[in-house]
């Protein structure tokens, strides 16, 4: 077992947890691992497997969805955590939850969301995250939310940097929980981050395989990619192609997993930092690629964009699902009585019920929405499109 390093967090100095509880002890686990398992027993959580990886409401059984994406980027962020010695239920934890507040369709839904919000402050899914676990969700009996430490609600706050000008959503949540969003974040929440980027990077590459939007002869067009096929083809000469394409998925991981350990430790020994509060006030990431798997990992994303999320078939997928997701938000706006019994009721400020509904749509999975949209507003054109 590796020890704990200096400058990760430890549960025994958590910042502890907003409300006192009453519950007694539940099993040998310490606060961190207790954040962690909160969350995977939250009924938002369960949720992210009927929500939007890349494919909206898709036919297939083998395609991600953002419950799998979540526990993917858990896998790697446990395995980068644990070779530099930071807290691995923390790391977990936020990995975990960091796309909890997706509305339905991904960023098509969240893009619609925030335009029919506009008066409201708009809508950030990062945001909604933090309100999530922190009012909406609510199965404790003393207690809005799910009463996380703060070094949780912190990393998912700033796991992708500090927060200069936050909405209305995230200022709520820093207001009651002091969440230093100035700063940068742990480690465990920099390692979480990085490996979203990690997972999804490769992970598209297989599903959009799959999904017959992209073919290897393109990806290899990509010099990095292209050394790492010949690798894996010269290692298994008889193998068909898509056991290679795994193949390569895994390489692409493990490589850049390998390298952002080796830059994370080199960066921690150039800075000195021998505390976690060293790391948040170090002012600059901690956790990141080598120059050189930045440069190749910017040049994977970049073709993901041109040939596969602004692709002609997701383009047209994601117009649909912003006009569903419209069609849903003024169905209700303009009826609140359309709300179930606890979310509705009489609602005289204009703001309160354009946040009442954004929360209520966030909460949906892709199918939901698809069916309450032709029961209120007709055909949406979306699902089983692959």
């Amino acid at each position: 077992m590796i020890a704990r390093a200096p400058y990760a967090a430890d549960p025994a100095t958590t910042r502890g947890r907003r409300f006192a509880e009453k519950g007694g002890v539940r099993g040998p686990r310490d606060a961190f691992q207790r954040d962690r398992d909160r969350i995977i027993h939250a009924g938002a959580f369960r949720r992210l497997r009927g929500k939007t990886q890349m494919f909206v409401a898709p036919d297939g059984d083998h395609y991600r969805v953002r419950l799998t994406h979540s526990l993917e980027v858990a896998q790697i962020a446990r395995t980068i955590a644990r070779a530099l010695g930071l807290d691995e239920a923390l790391t977990e934890a936020v990995a975990l939850a960091h796309d909890i507040g997706h509305p339905p369709f991904g960023h098509a839904g969240e893009e619609a969301l925030d335009v029919e919000m506009a008066a409201a402050g708009g809508f950030d899914h990062n945001a909604h995250t933090l309100r999530l676990l922190t009012v909406i969700e609510t199965p404790y009996p003393d207690f809005a939310g799910l009463n996380l430490t703060w070094e949780t609600l912190e990393g998912l706050a700033k796991h992708n940097g500090p927060v200069a000008d936050p909405g209305w959503a995230l200022r709520e949540v820093d207001r009651d929980h002091g969440l230093e969003l100035g700063q940068w974040s742990s480690l465990e929440a920099q390692v979480a981050a990085i490996s979203d980027d990690i997972a999804y990077d490769n992970h598209d590459i297989d599903d959009g395989v799959r999904a017959g939007l992209l073919r290897v002869e393109q990806l290899v067009e990509l010099p990095a990619v292209a050394a790492r096929w010949a690798a894996v083809r010269a290692r298994y000469p008889r193998a068909p192609d898509d056991r290679l394409l795994s193949e390569l998925v895994r390489e692409q991981i493990g490589a850049m997993a390998t390298d952002v350990i080796a830059e994370t430790e080199r960066r921690i020994a150039a800075a000195g930092v021998r505390s976690a509060e060293e790391v948040r006030a170090f002012g600059a990431p901690l956790v990141g690629f080598s120059p050189e798997m930045a440069e190749q990992e910017r040049s994977l994303k970049a073709f993901l964009y041109r040939e596969l999320y602004y692709s002609p078939t997701n383009t047209a997928v994601a117009t649909r699902a912003r006009a569903t997701v419209r069609g849903l938000f003024r169905a209700y706006r303009d009826d609140p009585s359309l709300l179930p019994e606890d979310w509705g009721g009489d609602v005289a400020d204009e703001v309160v019920l354009l946040r009442r509904v954004g929360d209520y749509l966030a909460g949906m999975t892709d199918r939901f929405a698809i069916r309450r949209h032709e029961a209120l507003a007709g055909p949406t054109g979306l699902g089983e499109q692959f």
